[in-house]
């Protein structure tokens, strides 16, 4: 009998381990700690892993090798009690490239408004539609952002359910809550905040942006092993339709998001072009990534 039953649950674990959609890693840096016992934070990382890479966030199951692969750095930058904190959180996940080794960043960022109370050994717990906690929430919402993202890149608009579940966590936040902790709200501070996040990808203005989302994934980066002249060809069609996406609507987040994990790539998929894609794409990156436009000079001529 404990035969068997040892059989069914290393079976149910095989099939629990396969669900699991995300792979993150998490550091927590405490430059500014002062009161604290830095063992706080240790059980924090350790919860948030918990957390993040033991949730079934999806019904679907993912092998291994196709799951998120996630980086967060939580960097503590004021202890306003003993049980508060201010932090930044940088935040970065990738998903493979089809056909290779390689991976693609699909969503980075860095969110300047995470603002938590946290009692060591106190457990995270996901709600859609019941607010539990400020950094429960803060967590689950990029993960829900992160699986659209990474859904619209593997068929059209696929990841709509997921951007709606980060929606409806954003609608969860009591006011109190919203106007206490910050990030929650279209006022808080500038339009780098997750308000904007969600109301830029669910904006009608941005449909043609996940449309090129897909386009540019799924339809070329994905089939540069194939065939890497077509490949660039159809990116550069994607590119326009984001260049499109940011004249109508400009200086918007997502369009910063997007050149932020796509710059660096397009630079160096460019330096292999044609004359007129280099061209093309310069004039395109320069203008959706003018911060950083002299980056672009180096796809060459």
């Amino acid at each position: 009998m404990k035969k068997y039953f040892l059989l069914f649950s290393l079976l149910i674990s095989s099939l629990y381990l396969q669900a699991q959609e995300f792979s993150y890693q998490v550091n927590i840096n405490t430059p500014k700690l002062q009161t604290t016992d830095p063992r706080v934070f240790e059980t924090l990382r350790e919860t948030m892993l918990q957390f993040l890479n033991n949730t079934r966030w999806t019904d679907d199951n993912f092998a291994p090798e196709e799951r998120i692969r996630c980086n967060i750095q939580l960097t503590i930058t004021e202890e306003l009690s003993n049980n508060t904190f201010s932090a930044d959180m940088a935040i970065q996940a990738v998903r493979p490239i089809f056909g290779s080794s390689s991976e693609t960043v699909i969503f980075t960022h860095v969110d300047k408004d995470v603002t938590f109370l946290y009692e060591q050994f106190q457990p995270l717990e996901f709600s859609r539609n019941t607010f539990n906690d400020n950094f429960a929430s803060i967590l689950s919402f990029y993960v829900y952002l992160i699986l659209g993202m990474d859904y619209d890149s593997f068929s059209p608009f696929g990841g709509e359910p997921y951007f709606q579940i980060a929606n409806d966590i954003l609608n969860t936040i009591p006011p109190g809550v919203a106007s206490q902790f910050g990030g929650w709200r279209s006022l808080d501070g500038n339009q780098n905040n997750r308000y904007w996040l969600i109301e830029n990808i669910l904006s009608p203005r941005f449909r043609p942006f996940r449309e090129a989302n897909y386009e540019y994934h799924r339809q070329s980066l994905d089939l540069m092993h194939e065939d890497a002249n077509t490949g660039r060809a159809l990116m550069v069609q994607a590119l326009d339709k984001v260049s499109k996406v940011n004249r109508a609507y400009p200086n918007s987040m997502m369009i910063q998001v997007f050149s932020n994990c796509k710059g660096n790539e397009v630079v160096e998929i460019f330096k292999e072009g044609t004359r007129d894609e280099k061209t093309k794409v310069k004039n395109i990156m320069q203008k959706i990534d003018a911060a950083n436009a002299s980056k672009y000079r180096a796809i060459g001529r």
